[in-house]
């Protein structure tokens, strides 16, 4: 069974940074696009910026120049660099992964999207 497995948040003072983990465990095929996404109190969850498995990235414009995403292929992993922090930053942060799964007897299963439990940011003085 694949799992996502977030780490990094925690409370910062603004113009601070994070920097948050992603981890895909299970057995997977093959990894396309992963992405970091936020959710606000209130608000709808928002896609953050996204990385393709060829490295090209994508941000949403309140974080260009602020936020860097990376990506490390041979650990599953996707990485979230946060600087110069804002109040605004504050929210719930996901990660997702668009990835081809493989079942127990290693067949290829469906392509599908997973999403891991969240890890809350909070930026305040």
């Amino acid at each position: 069974q694949v799992q996502l497995v977030e780490s990094g948040g925690g409370l910062v003072q603004p113009g601070g940074s994070l920097r948050l983990s992603c981890v895909a465990s299970g057995n997977i095929f093959k990894i396309n696009d992963m992405g970091w996404y936020c959710q606000a109190p209130g608000k709808e969850r928002e896609l953050v910026a996204s990385i393709a498995s060829d490295g090209s990235a994508n941000y949403t414009d309140s974080v260009k120049g602020r936020f860097t995403i990376s990506r490390d292929t041979a650990k599953n992993a996707v990485y979230l660099q946060m600087n110069s922090l804002k109040p605004e930053d504050t929210a719930v942060y996901y990660c997702n992964a668009d990835l081809i799964p493989l079942s127990r007897s290693y067949y290829l299963m469906p392509r599908n999207v997973y999403w891991g439990q969240g890890t809350q940011v909070t930026v305040s003085s």
